[in-house]
């Protein structure tokens, strides 16, 4: 087990170093290949009509007359390093792990994420219980009553969050419950300062995620129970005289939970690494907020820290979910 966890976080490791160089070529090379020099990059990030020795600051500033594989480099020693940045009259530190300075508001990255982290966890943590326990539920009792009144209506209203986007079902929340009936907050609170406004706050962003991923989930459910409930080991169970209960749970849905993990596990590290649209949506200063002003103002560094970040936890979800599998299904240790 040990060598196995060595061996997927080397893997890791270069998995995150080869998103750091697409993202970094996507935005230093592909524009050079179109046809844009380095002054035109430049001058991006100044006012209208700069001066050549403004061009040629910015330039020397941000490493953009340095060949793109220095300019690389010189990002990922700073990351476990950290990096000193010379703005002209003045150099600055930027401890490890530094992700630069944004070429926009002149901030460091990293404190940045750190600050808007727990937002994006607090969101991502309730969703993800709250589609957990009402998909599965709905998956386990529509395969154990196939056809029925509830079968039909759990999966009509699956189908129905799986095909509404979110900016809909966000906004038609916030106009009815927030903005109409004021029973929900819109003001962000933490949670150390007043739990029960957090929660009151974060409840239709929770219920919105909660809809479109649980719909997945309760299909994933119905379809690997349907199928589990067939075997063979399950009708030797029944034999056996076991309480239909155990049958289900420990039988039954244990061994249905496998693809469940690994999608959970997708899920979970994706919105973690920013919910862009519920977000935007629910104006919450999360890490997806960060990346969408980051995009739209075409500030690097931000949006290679946000995407660094992203992958770190997909790739640490996908580790974790690997080695639950063998508690979840004991025929993985059994292979």
């Amino acid at each position: 087990m040990i060598s196995y966890i060595i061996r997927r976080t080397i893997a890791a490791v270069i998995l995150l170093l080869v998103v750091t160089a697409v993202t970094f070529g996507i935005f230093f090379i592909l524009p050079k290949l179109a046809g844009q020099t380095a002054d035109q990059l430049a001058q991006q990030y100044i006012g209208k009509n700069p001066s050549p020795s403004d061009i040629e600051a910015v330039k020397r500033n941000l490493g953009l007359d340095q060949p793109v594989y220095e300019q690389y480099w010189n990002f990922i020693k700073g990351i476990v390093s950290g990096a000193t940045y010379d703005l002209g009259p003045s150099t600055v530190r930027c401890d490890a792990p530094c992700f630069g300075y944004s070429f926009k508001d002149h901030l460091e990255v990293w404190p940045q994420l750190t600050s808007r982290l727990p937002v994006t966890i607090s969101l991502a943590a309730g969703a993800a219980v709250l589609w957990l326990v009402g998909g599965i539920t709905a998956g386990v009792i529509s395969a154990l009553k196939p056809g029925s009144i509830f079968d039909r209506s759990a999966m009509g209203v699956a189908l129905a969050g799986v095909s509404l986007p979110m900016f809909f079902t966000g906004q038609l929340a916030l106009l009815l419950f927030s903005y109409q009936l004021e029973i929900f907050g819109r003001t962000y609170v933490p949670f150390t300062e007043n739990p029960s406004q957090w929660a009151n706050t974060l409840f239709l962003p929770w219920c919105s995620l909660a809809l479109l991923y649980s719909a997945i989930y309760a299909r994933l459910t119905r379809s690997g129970m349907l199928e589990t409930m067939n075997e063979d080991y399950i009708r030797t169970a029944r034999a056996k005289g076991l309480h239909e209960r155990k049958v289900v749970v420990k039988h039954g849905l244990r061994a249905a939970l496998t693809p469940l993990v690994t999608v959970f596990g997708m899920d979970l590290g994706l919105l973690l690494g920013g919910a862009l649209i519920t977000e935007t949506v629910f104006s919450l200063h999360g890490i997806g907020e960060y990346a969408v002003q980051s995009i739209s103002a075409n500030d690097l560094p931000p949006i290679l820290g946000v995407t660094l970040l992203a992958a770190f936890f997909v790739v640490f979800m996908n580790l974790v979910v690997d080695l639950l599998y063998a508690t979840i299904d004991p025929r993985v240790r059994l292979s």
